[in-house]
């Protein structure tokens, strides 16, 4: 399908048609005669995306059937390869290869990408396939010393990109970087009863 701007990806003519009827048409008209999404992976989409822990990505039946699957990793389990391509191990599950599946369908495909602590969130729309784990890409994707098992690896080629405000974001924060901030916390509140015992003892 040929389309005018990069965002008529996901504003469909009737989508437009909606927004005309809701009063939020023009709005997008002029971000789309200012260039509309952006269409490769900036260094700042990069350093996002090197920070997630977890993924979630949208796929297809060829009849239109929405499937939507979450992977997750320590930060860095997703990669970018080039300027259009996100790469990431495909870890053992469940087994049930609905995304395999579709994919092999339908390669469209959709990322959405959420950072709680920041109250981010970004918009990946592509085409996505499956590849064998070769040595080669495990070296590429493989994040280092993660206990999982590969199985296969995602290869995701960017279509359009957009993000969201943070309004109704809730803040969330993860696990371990609230421990790194009780620990630090911690360690302070130590060294100042410490430094308040030698000075009391030296008062004495």
């Amino acid at each position: 399908m040929t389309t005018a701007y990069t965002s008529d990806i996901a504003f469909t003519p009737t989508v437009k048609a909606i927004q005309t009827k809701r009063g939020s048409r023009e709005n997008y008209a002029r971000m789309e005669e200012r260039g509309a999404w952006a269409d490769t992976i900036t260094p700042d989409l990069e350093a996002f995306i090197a920070e997630q822990r977890s993924v979630f990505l949208a796929t297809a039946s060829t009849d239109g059937q929405p499937y939507i699957q979450h992977r997750g990793g320590p930060p860095g389990f997703l990669r970018v390869l080039d300027d259009k391509t996100i790469g990431f191990v495909d870890f053992a599950g469940n087994r049930q290869y609905i995304s395999t599946g579709n994919l092999s369908d339908n390669p469209k495909a959709y990322l959405f990408l959420i950072d709680y602590a920041h109250r981010r969130r970004i918009k990946i729309w592509g085409t996505a396939r499956v590849v064998e784990a070769t040595d080669d890409l495990l070296k590429k994707l493989m994040p280092e010393g993660y206990k999982a098992r590969p199985e296969q690896v995602m290869l995701f080629t960017v279509g359009a990109w957009d993000t969201n405000c943070p309004q109704h974001i809730p803040q969330r924060f993860e696990a371990a970087d609230v421990k790194a901030a009780l620990d630090e916390r911690d360690a302070r509140i130590a060294a100042l009863e410490a430094e308040i015992a030698r000075l009391k003892a030296g008062g004495a």
